[in-house]
């Protein structure tokens, strides 16, 4: 099996309230997990490289703590993509 480890020194989240933030971190946290780990069992090896800032286009943030999982999943999609071999 293959280990691979992620590090993200800080997310910056302004203006979003805390039951929404610490929602939005555990939908980050479990999607990025489920999105490496699915991409390990295709065959795919990302290439190790420190990426400093990563721009992405707008999302849109529904309210609520149901709304920062979502948000916090799509991120970690796009996190995931960026990470292709």
């Amino acid at each position: 099996m293959s280990r691979m480890s992620v590090v993200i020194d800080r997310v910056v989240l302004r203006g979003i309230d805390p039951g929404s933030r610490k929602a939005l971190l555990e939908g980050l946290q479990t999607e990025l997990r489920q999105v490496l780990a699915n991409q390990v069992a295709l065959g795919h090896n990302p290439v190790p490289r420190v990426q400093p800032v990563m721009k992405l286009k707008p999302m849109v943030l529904a309210p609520g703590v149901s709304g920062g999982r979502k948000f916090g999943q799509q991120l970690a999609r796009k996190i995931g993509g960026s990470l292709r071999p």
